[in-house]
């Protein structure tokens, strides 16, 4: 198997790259792997012939104050990549068999109702949300739009939360907030928290590859999301967690450089398709997944 990873050099390409150790894995980005801007066509174009799959990972990191230059930055990178990507495909004479294009769960409206699969309510219109909230459900949107001429079979990833061992992620800042005390419930905590096991997460990846009938949007997402509070304790393992109200997380995330979103919106969003299909998960229930990824983070 031949899987070429776009920009994969973040916490999500290191787990497709433990995943597929059995195959050819071809990097293209900046700064490893085949060179390549992120932008441009150029000699990296011949790296994805024949590949059984392209997954595009590349777009600047959203760990950042949505300033007007970082929401350009954000914006540009990703739809420049996907529009690259989309046309190098089209120049190849024999294209990837199918392309594994990244969105986000974040693409749905803050929700506190029932869990909402594939069909559910796509943001950006609701009232009272911060305009951060409405910018991030617009990259999501047009991040999806930019791979629509793509001459493959083409999977929209929306991805939650992937939790994996790796230092920088996600699960590392928050198990890091539990091990200081500062993991309490957050603005009450009842926002709900949509997250996936990194081998979880690896294993749908291999099941989109080679399932034919996968196209158009796909929840990646264990079928268990759970509310913040509930998430956090998990994580603090009877550790004290100090409560946080919204303007000590607004003042904690404007020295950290970062956006609050990851903490404040409500993601309730499960794995319609991937249990239509049979899709077995290892780690379905937050508990079990938390005490292997802690161990094996240790």
């Amino acid at each position: 198997m031949k899987v070429v990873l776009a920009g994969g050099t973040g916490q999500v390409g290191q787990v497709l790259k433990r995943e597929f150790a059995d195959a050819e894995v071809v990097v293209i980005a900046r700064s490893e792997g085949v060179r390549w801007d992120g932008r441009t066509l150029g000699d990296w174009v011949s790296a994805l012939e024949g590949a059984d799959a392209l997954i595009n990972l590349a777009g600047r990191t959203v760990d950042c104050r949505y300033t007007p230059a970082n929401r350009r930055a954000i914006m540009r990178s990703r739809l420049e990549s996907t529009w690259a990507l989309v046309e190098a495909m089209k120049r190849c004479e024999v294209p990837p068999r199918v392309f594994l294009q990244s969105s986000t769960a974040t693409i749905y409206a803050d929700n506190y109702g029932p869990a909402w699969d594939e069909r559910g309510v796509v943001g950006g219109d609701e009232e009272g949300v911060p305009d951060t909230w409405r910018f991030s459900i617009d990259v999501a949107r047009r991040w999806e739009e930019a791979a629509a001429e793509s001459p493959v079979r083409t999977v929209l990833m929306r991805t939650a939360m992937v939790m994996s061992p790796d230092r920088g992620g996600v699960f590392d800042t928050l198990y890091g907030l539990a091990r200081r005390g500062l993991g309490g419930p957050a603005a009450g905590g009842a926002q709900y928290v949509s997250w996936i096991h990194d081998g979880d997460f690896a294993r749908a990846i291999r099941l989109l590859i080679s399932d034919e009938s996968f196209s158009g949007p796909v929840n990646l997402s264990s079928p268990n999301p759970l509310p913040y509070a509930e998430f956090m304790r998990v994580l603090r393992d009877g550790r004290v967690g100090l409560p946080a109200t919204r303007w000590m997380l607004e003042v904690g995330a404007f020295f950290m450089r970062t956006e609050t979103e990851l903490v404040l919106k409500s993601r309730r969003v499960v794995p319609g398709r991937l249990v239509d299909a049979g899709f077995e998960f290892a780690f379905p229930e937050w508990p079990d997944a938390a005490r292997d990824l802690v161990s094996r983070r240790a």
